[in-house]
C-alpha cells in the first residue's frame, strides 16, 4: 500500500506538471488595443512599428486593428478589442467627435483609453499623448515669414476637417502670419492626407495665384504632392513649401530643395511613449491630461543629420 501510495503520489506529480497553466495564470498576460486612421500612411507605420518593439519589451502582446480613415471601422475595431480583453488602448481617432462610441465602450469596460497623436473631445479619453500643436503652427509661420521676407500670398493645405490636432496647427499659423500686414492667405483647403490631394489643391492654388510665395501643408504627404506640382509649374525654389512630421521621405524632400522645411515629430519616439504612459498609468502613475512629445525644425541647415542612414 506504501508503495502504491508513492507511485500515485508520482503520477499525480507528473499529471500536474503536465496540466496547462491554470486560467489566472494565463490571464497576467498583458494584452493592449492599437487603433490607427491608417496602415499606408508612413507616419503610422513607423509609429506602429515603434509601439510593437516597446510592448515586445515590455512582455506584452497587442492586437492592432485597421481603420482605413473609416469611423465605423475604427469603432467596431475598438470594441471588439475591448471584448477580447485588453487592458488598454491607445487609439489616434479619425475624428475628435466620430468615433467617440468607441471612447464610451473602453469606459464602460472600465479600461484606459489614451489617444495618441490625434486627440478626442469625448470626456472618456484617460490621456492625450501629443504635442504641442499650436506652438507648432506659430513655428512653423514664423519659418516661412522670415524664408518669404515677411510678406507674399500664402496657401493653406490645411488637415481633415473635425480633426482639432490639425486645427490646432494651423490656428498657431494664423496666429502669427495672419496679423502681419503684407501676407494674405489666398486659398486654404481641407482634406485628406494624401500626395494626391496635396498635388490637386496646390495646382489650383498657383492657377489661381501665379504670385503664391509660400504653401503651409498639413502633412509631408500633402507637402510633397504640392512640391510636385510647384516643380510642374516651374516654381521650384521660388514658392517655398513646408510639410511636418518628418518621415524619411519628407527629410529627403528638404534635402533636394523640393521643400523648404518640414517639422520632425519622431513617430517612433511617439509611440514608444504612448506605450509608456499606458503601462505607467496601468502601475497608478499620474500624468497631467496631455502628454507632449518635443518638435524640432527641419530645414537645408541641419537635415543631414536627421537623414535615415543607409
Amino acid at each position: 500500500m506504501k508503495l502504491l501510495g508513492i507511485g500515485l503520489a508520482a503520477s499525480l506529480a507528473a499529471a500536474l506538471a503536465a496540466a496547462p497553466a491554470s486560467p489566472v495564470l494565463a490571464q497576467q498576460k498583458t494584452t493592449i488595443g492599437v487603433s490607427l486612421p491608417q496602415d499606408d500612411n508612413p507616419f503610422y507605420i513607423a509609429m506602429k512599428r515603434a509601439i510593437g518593439e516597446r510592448a515586445k519589451e515590455l512582455g506584452w502582446d497587442v492586437i492592432y486593428v485597421s481603420s482605413q480613415e473609416d469611423k465605423a471601422k475604427q469603432i467596431n475595431g475598438v470594441q471588439d478589442m475591448i471584448a477580447r480583453g485588453v487592458k488598454g488602448v491607445l487609439i489616434s481617432p479619425i475624428d475628435a467627435t466620430g468615433v467617440n462610441a468607441a471612447y464610451d465602450a473602453a469606459a464602460a469596460a472600465k479600461i484606459p483609453i489614451i489617444s495618441i497623436a490625434r486627440a478626442s473631445t469625448s470626456p472618456n479619453q484617460t490621456l492625450h499623448v501629443a504635442m504641442d500643436e499650436k506652438q507648432i503652427g506659430r513655428d512653423i509661420a514664423n519659418w516661412t515669414l522670415k524664408a518669404i521676407g515677411g510678406k507674399g500670398k500664402v496657401a493653406m493645405l490645411t488637415g481633415p476637417a473635425g480633426s482639432p490636432t490639425f486645427k490646432n496647427v494651423q490656428d498657431g499659423f494664423l496666429e502669427v502670419a495672419g496679423g502681419k500686414p503684407g501676407v494674405t492667405v489666398v486659398f486654404s483647403q481641407a482634406g485628406a492626407l494624401t500626395r494626391e490631394r496635396g498635388l490637386k489643391q496646390a495646382e489650383d492654388a498657383l492657377v489661381a495665384n501665379p504670385d503664391l510665395a509660400a504653401i503651409y501643408a498639413a502633412n509631408d504627404d500633402v507637402a510633397l504632392g504640392a512640391a510636385q506640382a510647384v516643380a510642374a509649374a516651374g516654381k521650384k525654389g521660388k514658392v517655398v513649401v513646408t510639410g511636418m512630421n518628418g518621415v524619411p521621405p519628407g527629410l529627403r524632400g528638404v534635402k533636394d530643395g523640393a521643400l523648404g522645411m518640414t517639422v520632425e515629430i519622431n513617430p517612433v519616439l511617439w509611440g514608444r511613449l504612448g506605450v509608456d504612459v499606458l503601462a505607467g498609468y496601468l502601475k497608478g502613475e499620474k500624468y497631467k491630461q496631455q502628454v507632449y512629445i518635443k518638435h524640432e525644425l527641419i530645414d537645408a541647415k541641419n537635415v543631414d543629420a536627421h537623414l535615415p542612414k543607409k
